[in-house]
């Protein structure tokens, strides 16, 4: 082999091998590190493009485990505030089983009752206007909402909630409740009317677009229809007091646009007809309590399905999450299959770059050294 001075081959092998080796140790070292085995496209082109579509997938999902656990929740805040509602209408229905026992009550005690079922008709009003998720009502019979439950935009990733039934008294039909009251009556001509606002009968008024209920026990003799009289659609505001439950006496002027329905076998009275120098008398009935039952037990009803169908949402919803983060947690593990480094085969990688690296160094000390011997031939 010739000695030559301006080129040293042996060094220049030794110097390639040694970058190379240095290379793939920095690039163990970053991997260890990092616990990353793509850390830039260049390490796995085809890798990165698909762990990012999956990042985006678990990202997706992990939200939409939030979204359902917050649909969780409203569920239960409405579920729960609907118990109280459903123990509010059993203790109206209790008073109105002990209204309904006239032999041992009094109409002062009766009295006495009604004022608390008064205060639970309007404890109802107050816990279906101010049961509320994030500023959204929930039982004012406006609630309707969608939750994003899954990654993508489509219709099969959401689920819809639903209460379109009204809460309140008069959305379970029990704002007329009234355990005092039980008949009505009629006299054509200057008389007495007394007015009833009974909780559950098939006998209605319509008045004002609103419909009322009354339980119309029976008619006085000689009641008769008469027939209409032009213009005479106004109802002195007496009736409409009457009929939201406050006692008053007074006269009431026209009858004209008010529809009167009584039960089977009774004489009906033409909704158009004119009752002049009629006045309105409110006095206590002895069936108020009686009446009440089915109008009560028919809230109770409603609302109790209306909470059977919030549990089975609820159950929907805790059976997403939990399938949701199935998803997750299996989207997760394949991803960590693409992108995470094996410690233990990436340090036996290291080890063995290092040590070449090492003696890469070492031969081109070696090498750099043998051009020295040429020195001697110069002496």
């Amino acid at each position: 082999m010739g000695m030559r001075i301006n080129t040293n081959t042996a060094a220049m092998n030794a110097y390639r091998n040694l970058s190379v080796n240095d290379s793939a140790m920095s690039k163990s070292l970053e991997k260890l590190s990092s616990g990353f085995r793509i850390n830039r496209a260049a390490d796995d082109a085809a890798g990165l493009a698909i762990s990012e579509g999956m990042k985006s997938q678990i990202g997706g999902l992990k939200v939409a485990v939030r979204n359902t656990q917050d649909g969780v929740s409203v569920v239960q805040t409405a579920e729960g505030a609907l118990a109280t509602t459903t123990s509010i209408l059993q203790r109206m229905r209790d008073l109105s089983v002990q209204a309904a026992n006239t032999g041992g009550l009094s109409s002062d005690a009766k009295g006495n009752i009604q004022s608390e079922v008064t205060q639970l008709k309007a404890e109802l009003d107050r816990i279906a206007n101010t049961t509320k998720f994030n500023g959204k009502a929930l039982l004012d019979g406006s609630y309707s909402g969608q939750f994003q439950v899954g990654a993508n935009a489509t219709a099969s990733d959401k689920i819809t909630v639903t209460i379109g039934t009204a809460m309140s008294a008069a959305g379970l039909g029990v704002n007329g409740v009234d355990v005092t009251t039980g008949g009505a009556s009629y006299s054509d001509g200057p008389g007495t009317v007394d007015l009833a606002a009974s909780a559950a009968t098939a006998s209605t008024i319509t008045y004002g677009g609103n419909t009322y209920t009354l339980d119309l026990t029976g008619w006085s003799t000689g009641g008769k229809s008469t027939d209409a009289a032009k213009n005479q659609s106004l109802i002195q505001s007496q009736l409409d007091k009457q009929l939201n439950g406050s006692p008053i006496s007074g006269k009431i002027d026209s009858f004209g646009g008010v529809t009167i329905a009584g039960p089977t076998g009774m004489t009906t009275v033409g909704g158009t007809g004119y009752f002049g120098g009629l006045t309105a008398d409110a006095t206590p009935g002895s069936d108020g309590g009686t009446a009440a039952l089915a109008t009560i037990d028919a809230a109770i009803k409603t609302v109790s399905t209306t909470r059977a169908n919030l549990g089975a949402i609820q159950n929907r919803l805790e059976q997403t999450t939990a399938n949701l983060n199935i998803a997750v947690e299996n989207l997760t593990a394949s991803n960590s299959r693409i992108v995470d480094v094996d410690m233990a085969s990436e340090m036996t990688e290291f080890s063995k770059n290092q040590i070449l690296v090492q003696a890469g160094t070492s031969m081109l000390a070696q090498a750099n050294q043998s051009a020295q011997s040429v020195l001697k031939l110069l002496q």
